[in-house]
C-alpha cells in the first residue's frame, strides 16, 4: 500500500651414526634445510590464507558473534581454530578464521607486510577496480599489513578471466601488459570523460574496445583501458612486458583511478518502508511507526525550506508474516537514493539484498541485531550493536572514573539479568586497568550496611547491576539514609539509558546523588530545541509525543534530517563526507564507522548524561 507522500614425527639418527664425518655432513644438510624453511616461512604463511585460514586482528567492540557474521562462518569453527577464544577475546589479538568453502565467488585475504594493491591484482588475477569495488572501505591510507579484504571472483569480461582459447594469438602476460586497468562505467560517464581521466585518446579507447563502434556506452560495462601512446613516437604503444619491465603503479595511483567522481543529486528520492498496519486496529508498534514517520516529515519540511528537493515514497510493510517482495518489485524502487526501514528481520534481509544489488543506501532505524551490516556496504545501522556500544561506554567510563573513585556494584536481586553482560565486561575492563571495585548485595531479609563499602576520602560511585525501576526503588532509600548519617561522603550513581524514562519520578534523586547514565539517545526536555519541536509536533498533529525510549518522533526527525541533508550536499560521495554533515540533533547523534572494508556502517556515538548536585544537566560528548 502506498501513502500519498512519499559478511612426522622426526627421528634423529645420531645414535646410529658411527662416523663423525657423516654426523657433520648430516648437520650441515639439516642446517641448510632449516634455513630454507625459514626463508620460505613468510610466503607459506601468505599461502595458508588461500587454503585453510587467514588471520583477523580483533578490533574494539568485536565479538565472536560479529566476527563469525562478517566472514560467514560459525562461532564453533572459529573456536576450533582458536582454543580458549570462547572464554574471552580482546582487541589487538589475532584469530585464525577458516576460509568459507561454501562459495568460490570470493575469498578473504590478510594483507602481508610489503604487499601492494598491484601485487594483489597479479596474485589473484583480479583488476584493481574490482578489488576496490568489493572493498569500499579500503583506501591508499588504510591499505596496510593486517587488514583483511575481500578478493572477488574475476568477472568474465576482464582480461584476467579470458581463456587462452579466446585469444590464442596473445599471451596472458602480453594481455596484461597492453592494458593499464579495467574501468567500470558509471552513470552519466562518457567516452570523453573516461579518456580524460586516464590520459588516453578516444581512438585508443575504441581500439581497445571495438564494440564501442556499434554499442552504446552503458552503466556497469567494463572497458579495457590501454596505456597511452609513447610520446614522440606516433602510432606505437608501450613495449610488451617481455621487452621491458613494466612500472608497477603505486597504491595511491590505483586508488585515485578507482575513486568515485562527485555527483550531486538535484532531487533525493527516498522510500520509507515501515509497518504502519493501516488495515489493523491501533497497536503500540503501529503508534511508534506512525510517530517516527511524522517526525521524519517534519525533517523533510525543514530541509525544503532551506532549498533542498525530495521525492518521498511511503509504503506499509504491514505485519511480519507479510512479504515485502511486492513493494521491492515496484518499478520506482530501483531509482531510489535511500531506503528507510523496514523493521521486521525477514523484511530487513530481503530489502538489504535488494539495496545491495541496486546500490541503494539503506537505513536500519531500530534493530541492533541485524547481521546484514557486516557484509553489505550500503547498510547504515542507527541502533548500535551491544558489543560495540558497551566497548564505547567502557572507554568513556575508564576516562571519567579511573582516579580517586570507589566503585561499588550493587546487586538488588530484582531478578533482572539484562545488564549481566555489561557488568561482566566492565569488571574485565577495570581488572585490566588495575582499578579496584567492591560488590554489595541488597537483600530484603538482611540489614544493609553501606558504610562498610564506602570510602570517605574518595568519590563513591554506586552502580546497580540492573537497569530496572525496581533496582532504583531498592537502592535509593539506603543511599538517602547514608547521606543523612554521613553528609561528608561524596555519593554518586551510574546507570543506564532506561533511566531517562524515569526522570519524572526520580529527577530530584538524580540531582542529589550526582547521577550519570550512558546512552546513544537522549532528549533534554528542558532544552529550547526540544520545546520547539514538541510545540511544532502538537501544532501539526494535535497530540503530544509518547514518553518512550527513544522518542520515535524525534528519532525520525534526526535521522531524516541527517541523511537527507547529507545526500543533498554530497550525493554519491556521501561516505567520504560523513564527518562534514553539520546538524544539531535533538536526541540522536551520529558517528558512523564501517564494520570492515566490505561491510556497512554502525552508529558508534555514545555520551554520558550528568545530573549535577548544582542542578545542571550536562550531556558529556567525548568526541568533541
Amino acid at each position: 500500500m502506498r501513502i500519498s507522500i512519499q559478511n612426522v614425527k622426526k627421528r634423529v639418527f645420531f645414535a646410529t651414526f658411527a662416523q663423525p664425518k657423516k654426523i657433520n655432513a648430516f648437520m650441515k644438510t639439516f642446517r641448510y634445510a632449516l634455513l630454507s624453511c625459514l626463508l620460505f616461512a613468510i610466503p607459506l604463511l601468505g599461502m595458508a590464507q588461500q587454503t585453510g585460514y587467514f588471520l583477523h586482528t580483533i578490533s574494539k567492540g568485536q565479538s565472536l558473534y560479529s566476527i563469525a557474521a562478517m566472514y560467514n562462518v560459525t562461532i564453533e569453527e572459529i573456536i576450533s581454530l582458536n582454543p580458549g577464544s570462547e572464554k574471552m577475546i580482546k582487541a589487538g589479538d589475532t584469530l585464525k578464521i577458516p576460509q568459507a568453502q561454501a562459495s568460490s565467488r570470493q575469498q578473504f585475504h590478510t594483507i602481508q607486510p610489503g604487499e601492494t594493491l598491484y601485487r594483489l591484482t597479479q596474485l589473484y588475477h583480479v583488476p584493481a577496480q574490482q578489488i576496490c569495488e568489493a572493498n569500499p572501505g579500503l583506501t591508499a591510507t588504510n591499505f596496510r599489513a593486517g587488514q583483511v579484504i575481500v578478493i572477488p571472483e574475476a568477472k568474465a569480461d576482464t582480461p584476467s578471466a579470458v581463456s587462452p582459447t579466446t585469444v590464442p594469438q596473445v599471451s596472458q602476460s602480453a594481455m596484461q601488459a597492453r592494458y593499464q586497468d579495467m574501468h567500470k562505467v558509471k552513470r552519466k560517464e562518457t567516452i570523453f570523460s573516461i579518456c580524460k581521466a586516464y590520459g588516453i585518446t578516444r581512438q585508443e579507447l575504441i581500439d581497445a574496445n571495438p564494440e564501442l563502434k556499434t554499442e552504446p556506452l552503458k552503466k556497469g560495462k567494463f572497458l579495457r583501458i590501454p596505456f597511452p601512446k609513447v610520446p614522440g613516437q606516433p602510432g606505437t604503444v608501450q613495449k610488451l612486458e617481455s621487452e621491458q619491465p613494466a612500472r608497477q603503479p603505486s597504491d595511491t595511483e590505483l586508488f585515485t583511478k578507482t575513486s568515485k567522481k562527485d555527483q550531486r543529486l538535484d532531487k533525493v528520492k527516498v522510500a520509507v518502508i515501515l509497518p504502519f498496519m493501516l488495515d489493523n486496529e491501533a497497536s503500540s508498534e503501529q503508534k511508534r511507526m506512525v510517530e517516527y514517520y511524522e517526525g521524519f516529515l517534519m525533517a523533510v519540511d525543514s530541509l525544503k525550506r532551506d532549498g533542498y528537493s525530495f521525492d518521498i515514497h511511503t509504503y506499509d510493510s504491514n505485519r511480519s508474516n507479510v512479504s515485502i517482495k511486492g513493494i521491492l518489485a515496484r518499478p520506482e524502487m530501483k531509482e531510489m537514493n535511500l531506503i528507510i526501514g523496514p523493521v521486521h528481520p525477514d523484511h530487513i534481509k530481503e530489502a538489504a539484498a535488494f539495496a545491495k544489488k541496486n546500490e541503494i543506501r539503506m537505513i536500519v532505524p531500530f534493530s541492533s541485531k541485524d547481521n546484514d551490516v557486516f557484509n553489505n556496504p550500503y547498510i547504515y545501522q542507527i541502533n548500535t550493536p551491544q558489543s560495540y556500544l558497551y566497548s564505547e561506554v567502557y572507554d568513556h567510563f575508564i576516562r571519567c572514573f579511573r582516579n580517586n573513585v570507589n566503585i561499588i556494584f550493587v546487586d538488588t536481586q530484582d531478578g533482572n539479568t539484562e545488564k549481566a553482560d555489561f557488568i561482566k565486561g566492565l569488571k574485565i575492563e577495570l581488572d585490566a586497568q588495575r582499578t579496584p571495585y567492591k560488590q554489595l548485595t541488597i537483600r530484603t531479609d538482611t540489614p544493609v550496611y553501606l558504610e562498610n563499602v564506602i570510602n570517605p576520602a574518595m568519590e563513591n560511585l554506586f552502580i546497580p547491576t540492573s537497569g530496572s525501576n525496581i533496582a532504583l526503588i531498592k537502592l535509593l532509600p539506603h543511599l538517602k539514609q547514608l547521606a543523612l548519617e554521613s553528609p561528608e561522603c561524596s555519593l554518586h550513581m551510574f546507570g543506564y539509558p532506561e533511566w531517562q524514562t524515569y526522570t519524572t519520578d526520580y529527577i530530584t534523586d538524580f540531582y542529589a546523588f550526582d547521577t550519570y547514565f550512558y546512552g546513544s539517545f537522549y532528549t533534554n526536555n528542558l532544552s529550547q530545541a526540544t520545546a520547539d519541536f514538541q510545540y511544532t509536533f502538537r501544532k501539526w498533529y494535535g497530540k503530544t509525543i509518547m514518553n518512550t525510549y527513544p522518542k520515535y518522533a524525534i528519532l525520525g526527525f534526526d535521522t531524516g534530517y541527517y541523511f537527507l541533508k547529507g545526500l543533498s550536499m554530497y550525493g554519491n560521495n556521501l561516505e567520504a563526507n560523513l564527518g562534514k554533515i553539520r546538524v544539531s540533533p535533538i536526541q540522536t547523534s551520529f558517528k558512523f564507522e564501517r564494520v570492515n572494508n566490505w561491510g556497512g556502517f554502525i552508529n558508534k556515538k555514545v555520551f554520558f548524561v550528568h545530573f549535577t548536585k548544582g542542578h545542571e544537566l550536562i550531556k558529556m560528548d567525548f568526541d568533541k
